[in-house]
């Protein structure tokens, strides 16, 4: 029986911490064809296949791999039967994230945490045990479909989890991909705050930034946004939600095509970008791009970095700076046929933001992505 707590009365910027989350331990991703989609990841991103999990280790569910670059662990996951809970996830919303797993030390008390704070349990304890030892989760709702793993490894050995069978033949050349930075949530209208007070009540995180309509528009569209952390600060979910616009924004372009709330795109570390989005580009891996009018203020802007402006320009990096340093970022164009899921490239100076001051000159290129897909 779950004791439901009262609510706390602490700042939205203050954290409780009581998960005690170590970090992202893994992204789920359900698909329509694993084997093409680890393949994907494998040489155009440079993630490592380094487990496969499918009939042949006894899996009569579903095809999956999990691949890994730095830190960053996927997992791509699709099903063997019509029937499968992940068959009709994606014949709803096409490819895309079901999971955001974190790793913990105990996955009962962080189930008990959270669902006796209004949380809404998928699954309380659960083991799964092999040859390796004993695999422990428990899980609640997020935004949409979005699941919240809780994971405990310290008494499992293995690749990764029960079923899974370690991949050791696929020679990987790293794009130096090192970690996640954050993973940003889409919500409909209204709904931000409400998805704020979830993190901030439920899980325990404080309010990092706030960015609002006046920071986030363009002619034709808006959005507001809402950074919530850890204790730690190594686990960052910025929620957005669509503001009233002339057009369609792109959050409800996503809405549209994920036909639910959902995770719009992940931010991956790293620490040489311009040697990752180089080799990214050589690999096949297309970037928005800004207009080439971004980079003409950009070194009265920003002042004196440590990278090239000139290959900044030719390499279509945004950069931008806060008090504590400087930031440079990329974001792919979306890597499935539905415009909804994408990937940020991000290397930090210090910096602690989410590039502000790149805000206007993005959207206003991901608008001219909307308008050649008739959906502006």
């Amino acid at each position: 029986m779950i004791t439901k707590s009262k609510p706390e009365s602490r700042l939205m910027t203050e954290e409780a911490d009581f998960l005690q989350i170590k970090a992202i331990d893994h992204v789920h991703f359900y698909v329509g064809n694993a084997k093409q989609a680890m393949y994907y990841w494998w040489k155009a991103f440079g993630f490592k296949p380094v487990a496969y999990s499918g009939l042949e280790t006894g899996n009569r569910e579903f095809a999956s791999y999990v691949l890994e670059s730095g830190n960053a662990r996927f997992v791509i996951s699709a099903p063997y039967s019509p029937s499968s809970p992940l068959a009709s996830h994606h014949m709803l919303h096409g490819d895309g994230v079901k999971v955001i797993a974190m790793e913990v030390d105990d996955v009962e008390k962080a189930w008990q945490a959270t669902t006796s704070r209004g949380g809404k349990s998928a699954w309380s304890l659960r083991e799964e045990k092999d040859d390796f030892g004993i695999y422990r989760t428990s899980a609640i709702y997020t935004y949409g479909e979005t699941l919240h793993v809780f994971v405990d490894r310290a008494d499992y050995k293995g690749v990764f989890a029960p079923t899974y069978r370690p991949i050791k033949d696929k020679e990987t050349q790293s794009t130096g991909l090192a970690a996640i930075d954050h993973i940003v949530g889409n919500v409909q209208l209204g709904k931000m705050n409400q998805w704020v007070s979830f993190y901030h009540q439920v899980m325990g995180f404080r309010q990092l930034m706030h960015f609002d309509d006046k920071d986030i528009s363009t002619e034709y569209s808006a959005l507001m946004s809402k950074v919530m952390q850890n204790g730690n600060g190594r686990v960052k979910f910025p929620i957005n939600e669509p503001a009233e616009g002339k057009r369609k924004s792109q959050i409800e372009e996503y809405l549209d095509y994920y036909l639910t709330p959902g995770a719009q795109h992940i931010a991956i570390i790293t620490g040489d970008i311009l040697a990752t989005v180089d080799q990214l580009r050589h690999n096949g891996v297309e970037f928005l791009r800004v207009p080439d009018t971004y980079y003409e203020l950009l070194p009265d802007r920003i002042g004196s970095i440590k990278e090239d402006y000139k290959t900044i320009q030719e390499l279509g990096i945004l950069v931008d700076k806060d008090d504590e340093g400087y930031l440079l970022q990329i974001f792919t164009r979306p890597i499935q046929d539905r415009p909804t899921m994408f990937i940020e490239i991000i290397q930090r100076h210090g910096a602690q933001g989410f590039g502000k001051g790149n805000f206007k000159a993005l959207f206003e290129s991901l608008e001219l992505e909307q308008e050649r897909r008739g959906n502006l």
